[in-house]
Parts: C-alpha cells; sequence; structure tokens
C-alpha cells in the first residue's frame, strides 16, 4: 500500500494541482475518490483529515496536510530528488518563482477561479446560468493579469524563470477548464502567453491528470 494519498475529486482544481505535482514526481500514491455530490468531505471522517470539509486532503504515513498549494510545496521539497525538479536550489533564483507563486495565488487565482465557477461548472455540471456580470468583471480582471504574463513570458520561458516549476504547475487547473470556455481567448490573443499555455497543458504528467479524470 502506497505511504502517499490523496484524498479528493478528479473534478476539483486543487486535488488535480496536488496529482500534478505527484505526477510530476513519478511517485507511488492511492487517490481516494471523495464523493462530493452525497457529502462526504462534511463527513466525520473526511473533517479529521481536512477540518475546513473541502478536497483535497493528502496523507504521506504520519504527516497529514491539507490546501493544495501547501500539499504541492511539500512534495517538491521532499521528494526534490525524484521526476521533475519543481524548485530551485539557488535562493535568489527560488526567491522569484516564489514572487509568481503568489502572483498566481493572490492576482491570477482570484479572477480565474471565479470565471471557472461561472463558465464551467455552473452551466456544465449544475446547470445554472452564468451571471454575465460577475464574467465580464472577471474577464477584465484576468485580462490585466494575464497582460503582465505576456511580458513576463517575453523575457522567461515559464513565470518562475527558465525551467517549469511549481509556478507554471499551479495554473494548471484552472487553464484546462477555462481552455473550454470563452476565457479561452483572452489566453489566446497573447502570444507568449499562448505559448506557455501550449507546452505546459502538453507535459505527460498533466495528461496522466487528464486521463485519470476521464476514467473517473
Amino acid at each position: 500500500m502506497a505511504a502517499i494519498k490523496v484524498h479528493g475529486s478528479p473534478l476539483s482544481t486543487a486535488t488535480i494541482r496536488v496529482l500534478a505535482a505527484i505526477y510530476e514526481k513519478e511517485l507511488d500514491h492511492e487517490f481516494v475518490l471523495v464523493d462530493m455530490r452525497v457529502g462526504e468531505h462534511k463527513k466525520e471522517h473526511f473533517l479529521s483529515l481536512n477540518p475546513f470539509g473541502q478536497v483535497p486532503a493528502f496523507e504521506d504515513g504520519d504527516l497529514n496536510l491539507f490546501e493544495s498549494r501547501a500539499i504541492t510545496t511539500y512534495i517538491a521539497y521532499e521528494y526534490a530528488d525524484k521526476g521533475t525538479q519543481l524548485i530551485y536550489k539557488d535562493s535568489k533564483k527560488m526567491a522569484i518563482t516564489s514572487v509568481w507563486m503568489e502572483v498566481e495565488a493572490q492576482q491570477y487565482d482570484q479572477a480565474a477561479s471565479k470565471l471557472v465557477w461561472e463558465l464551467a461548472a455552473k452551466p456544465v455540471l449544475l446547470g445554472m446560468s452564468s451571471d454575465t456580470a460577475i464574467v465580464e468583471e472577471n474577464e477584465a480582471k484576468l485580462a490585466k493579469v494575464l497582460d503582465v504574463y505576456e511580458n513576463r513570458l517575453a523575457q522567461s520561458k515559464y513565470l518562475g524563470g527558465d525551467c517549469f516549476t511549481l509556478t507554471d504547475l499551479h495554473h494548471l487547473p484552472t487553464i484546462h477548464y477555462l481552455m473550454g470556455t470563452q476565457a479561452k481567448k483572452l489566453f489566446d490573443s497573447r502570444p507568449h502567453v499562448n505559448a506557455w499555455v501550449a507546452d505546459i497543458t502538453a507535459r505527460p504528467a498533466w495528461l496522466k491528470v487528464l486521463a485519470l479524470q476521464k476514467k473517473q
């Protein structure tokens, strides 16, 4: 039995963010499906793993973690000698990467996640209509972030530097969903952003995540 367990839903952006890191590191693991449709994430067993009742939850032996970006950071450091190097050993390079990790979490994701909810989750999964005003507001916010990304990616192959790192990986789940919506135009219209998206979404580890998603 694998020491690493990921409890989550393959539809959850946070869950597949963690799985992307695991596949990049080529780590043996067990995926434990949490059926959110029946509220399994709010039951006592799961709450013992994540008291906020949100997926994913993560176990590595006697270590329990939640919050997807904290989990991916742990994976990158704990298994630094395996698979893809998702961090830099050089402190200055890692500091720059950390800046862009914060940008993803604090700037990009604020708009991107709202658009995923409005344009993908509500109409496709819940049969609800999108709120046009919220979509327009957050498309404008995301466009401003992607303008900054376009300038950054004109100077650097990846957001965090010359190599694929956690910074880029953290974007994959929301990009995946937004590519199937009208928000795709925001990425396509910026050539350096467009090339970056094509690069990171074609990674073998990410394709394994998508294959798992289709199986569930």
